[in-house]
């Protein structure tokens, strides 16, 4: 099996025919190595390599021999290096496997690598010191997105056909956006975070992935899904499994668009017209689409304030662990300028201010709740710009504190963290392109807490009427056909 016909499936297609035993797990792994090769250099999405897993998979399992990737943080992997993009943490190597790698290996995945993430995932923009900066597959010039940066380029660059994401405030959805994906942030509780935690930043991070294809998406969430023994809270179990969704009618569905950010932000023009023209396909599914009166519950700066305290406090407790267990300083020697403010922001917290900041997660939540009992989905863009010029989040940081931070991360991205914050499901869909650059543009779809399954059918739909999947980035230009 060659690149071209590697990546001409998806992780769903790898799998049948290895089932079929048309092709073998070794040839296939072969060809995810050799688009590594080619692409790598150019975008430094995939930071390290290693020789497949020689554990035993299981027979029959559902992806078995499927190259994946995991992220450089969230997941451990025994006896691999878990970094999380940061200096502080270099070397560091994992004892045991978490919860969701051992569900990974029980799918059959054959995961050979790890992708790149911002410093401690704590940017929409892959550009940490300790790598370098994560490039676009569509333009090397602009960002990758982030804090799963690593991850969409490497999916979108055809290297795997799904990767591991995680998101806290877009990183899955942002990632998908800029690099033309299929991405799902799941509900809070839908797949576990342990056994290390119970949840991460007070349930504002979920684990999910990117992929070319709505199906495989679908099927990786049915295989890694469902509690775990002393989680905290379980999502809802679903009605049938989320691969049977996807081929389900949405029927006519009744869905509010919010073409402005809370916060302010004005989105712009590509961005706009490529919202409209979503509309205008949404319309003609028979969808009922009007203008949104969702509101956040909450001022943008009061939700922006609490967003800051929750995330740098737990920031904090994490760079003290990480440096307790290095023997490393924590200063400019081991953390970026944005992160280390960071940081010391989150030390001066107080136990009355984070428990203020979780009020306004309930707020945000009751809020949504209502939109929610009103309408079936909020379409909102993804991001308000077109995939952004690398350095463009770096500009100045090294003047902002930890508030002032997060409002530069929530400002390039102010349409997604309210789901993460209300913890309930969103994805962001690549309906269109931009005309004049050909950069993919992503529409962010959100339903009701535990509704995956609504919005994997609306997702299959939408495949259906402008497939995405055979779009080529111009990185591989010259080298092979298009998928």
């Amino acid at each position: 099996m060659d690149v071209t016909e590697y990546t001409a499936f998806d992780a769903v297609g790898l799998a049948e025919l290895i089932a079929r035993r048309q092709v073998s797990p070794a040839e296939v792994e072969a060809a995810a190595r050799a688009a590594a090769r080619a692409v790598g250099p150019r975008l430094n999405a995939v930071v390290e390599t290693w020789p497949a897993d020689d554990r035993p998979r299981p027979g029959g399992a559902p992806l078995a021999g499927v190259p994946f990737l995991v992220k450089d943080l969230g997941v451990t992997m025994a006896g691999r290096r878990t970094e999380l993009g940061s200096r502080l943490a270099a070397g560091n190597v994992a004892a045991e496997d978490s919860t969701l790698m051992a569900r990974f290996r029980a799918a059959g995945l054959v995961t050979f690598g790890r992708t790149a993430t911002p410093e401690l995932a704590y940017s929409t923009t892959t550009e940490p010191v300790l790598y370098g900066p994560t490039r676009n597959p569509w333009d090397p010039t602009r960002s990758a997105g982030g804090s799963s940066g690593g991850a969409g380029a490497a999916v979108a660059a055809g290297i795997v056909p799904i990767a591991h994401a995680t998101d806290a405030a877009g990183s899955i959805r942002v990632p998908a956006a800029y690099n033309g994906l299929f991405g799902m942030k799941p509900t809070r509780g839908r797949i576990p975070v342990g056994p290390a935690v119970d949840e991460i930043f007070n349930g504002l991070a979920v684990h999910g992935s990117v992929s070319r294809t709505v199906r495989d998406s679908a099927v990786l969430l049915d295989l890694v899904g469902g509690p775990e023994a002393g989680d905290p809270y379980v999502a809802p179990q679903p009605e049938r499994p989320y691969a049977q969704e996807v081929r389900r009618d949405p029927g006519s569905l009744r869905i509010g668009v919010l073409a402005q950010a809370w916060g302010g932000r004005r989105t712009t023009a590509p961005v706009l017209d490529a919202l409209s023209r979503t509309v205008r396909l949404l319309e003609s599914l028979g969808h009922r689409v009007e203008q949104a009166e969702a509101e956040l519950g909450v001022g943008w700066e009061q939700f922006v304030l609490a967003n800051a305290r929750q995330w740098t406090a737990n920031l904090t407790v994490m760079v003290d662990e990480l440096a307790a267990a290095t023997g490393r300083p924590v200063d400019f020697s081991t953390l970026e300028a944005p992160i280390l403010a960071s940081y010391h922001y989150g030390r001066r917290v107080t136990g009355p201010e984070l428990v203020t900041a979780l009020a306004v997660r309930n707020q945000v939540s009751r809020s949504l709740a209502r939109y929610f009992a009103a309408y079936d989905v909020l379409l909102t863009p993804t991001v308000p710009d077109l995939p952004v010029p690398l350095g463009t989040h770096g500009r100045g940081a090294e003047a902002l504190d930890g508030l002032g931070w997060l409002r530069r991360i929530l400002d390039h991205s102010p349409f997604t963290a309210a789901f993460n914050v209300a913890g309930t499901p969103a994805m962001s869909v690549p309906v269109t392109a931009d005309p004049g650059t050909g950069l993919p543009v992503g529409m962010q779809f959100a339903a009701g807490y535990g509704r995956e399954g609504l919005l994997f059918r609306l997702a299959g739909q939408l495949e259906q009427a402008c497939p995405w999947s055979d779009r080529t980035p111009p990185v591989w230009a010259g080298e092979r056909p298009g998928r």
